[in-house]
């Protein structure tokens, strides 16, 4: 392939563009009218209790988090690596990921009940606590985020932009492994508390922010009549497979060693049999919709250069990522709390019974309104700056 340099435009503004963006600030309307419903009335109106007290839009949040740094994993193999097929997309990539976290970070302060609360996290340090970690690494990734934007813009500081690209790439990791290791340092949920938290975190973000960058460079060059040749594409395709997998091959891991342990019977028994919704969406929703089925659409050679299946592998990633922090979430909440090993519990405050958690529509409100924020910061991005190659087609891009 013959080395061209990369000519790059902003978003030309159509009615299907305008219509997408409309959309978009309507379901974030519906995210606003949740959060003034929430402070208004307390938290008492969603399925979050006593027990499950991290519900439905920490999983949106979560979820958008993990795929923000994933997201930057596409500018960073540019950079780190060197591959000039990826670096054409490295804008996009940092533009995607500062509007996924953007977007998961809404939705934790809004429903914090007191968005003001904030303030007090950023000025006071706990530094004993993952949480205020979490807070430096947040702001942290969004400052080298806009740098390496700037890098890859301005020639004037185009010098720094390996540096930074490197130390960025740096950052998303050590920040997936502390979003990670918020479960894995938490002993009192047997079901979080492991060291593969943190690597299985990192896996996940690869996965889940490729797949929502494939759909969304996808559509995008789709609206504004764009070439995207099947090179890219297909390089995006088994990229993602070995994703997927380690996701499944670190999750495979997870359990066997729990089910090696006597002590975690309990819960890995209730998250793989007994479990009813738990167990259904473990493997159904994770382990084939979000698993099995990809890696079965990717490695079909009938479907080698068929976008839509690729479209298809991607949302289904997408849908099984998003159970599976759900059944992580939610469900190593809903069962019990081991106060006393070895020990026979009775009271009157739900030792030892199983937590249940059904999501209120104000929950979806929010965690939907944060999934159009982020929509809606990346198109604007797109329309305002030049982030968008003019073409991505084969006889454009160099394999290296």
């Amino acid at each position: 392939m013959s080395s061209k340099s990369t000519t790059y435009s902003e978003l030309r503004a159509s009615k299907a563009y305008y219509l997408i963006l409309g959309i978009c600030l309507a379901v974030l309307g519906l995210g606003a009218m949740s959060f003034f419903h929430l402070e208004h009335e307390g938290h008492h109106v969603t399925g979050m209790n006593n027990q499950v007290v991290w519900g439905l839009p920490h999983v949106f949040a979560i979820f958008l988090i993990v795929a923000a740094s994933g997201a930057l994993n596409i500018g960073s193999i540019g950079t780190v690596f060197r591959k000039k097929l990826y670096q054409k997309m490295g804008r996009a990539s940092a533009l995607l990921a500062i509007a996924l976290l953007l977007g998961g970070l809404a939705i934790l302060v809004l429903d914090l009940g007191h968005a003001d609360r904030l303030i007090i996290a950023m000025t006071y340090y706990n530094f004993k606590s993952i949480f205020a970690w979490n807070i430096i690494l947040y702001n942290g990734f969004l400052v080298l985020c806009l740098l390496y934007i700037w890098t890859m813009q301005d020639r004037a500081v185009k010098a720094f932009y390996p540096y930074i690209g490197f130390f960025a790439f740096s950052w998303r990791l050590i920040l997936t492994l502390g979003t990670g290791s918020i479960f894995g340092f938490l002993v009192a949920r047997t079901y979080y508390n492991s060291a593969i938290m943190a690597p299985l975190f990192i896996a996940m973000s690869f996965a889940l922010g490729l797949a929502v960058f494939i759909i969304l460079l996808f559509f995008t060059f789709r609206l504004d009549k764009r070439e995207l040749g099947d090179l890219i594409l297909n390089r995006l395709r088994y990229l993602l497979a070995i994703f997927v997998a380690s996701v499944m091959f670190l999750e495979l891991a997870r359990h066997l060693t729990a089910l090696y342990i006597t002590q975690r019977h309990g819960v890995e028994q209730f998250i793989l049999l007994d479990g009813g919704i738990y167990t259904l969406l473990f493997w159904i929703g994770q382990v084939l919709v979000g698993g099995l089925i990809p890696l079965s659409l990717i490695f079909c050679r009938a479907l080698k250069n068929n976008h839509w299946s690729l479209l298809l592998a991607s949302t289904l990633v997408i849908i099984g990522g998003f159970v599976q922090l759900y059944v992580i979430i939610v469900g190593g909440q809903a069962f019990p709390l081991e106060l006393f090993p070895n020990a026979e519990v009775q009271s009157s405050f739900f030792d030892g019974e199983l937590n249940r958690y059904t999501p209120s529509i104000w929950e979806w409100m929010l965690g939907v309104g944060g999934v159009a924020l982020t929509l809606a910061l990346f198109y604007v991005g797109m329309k305002v700056l030049r982030f968008l190659p003019e073409s991505l087609a084969d006889s454009e891009v160099e394999v290296n």
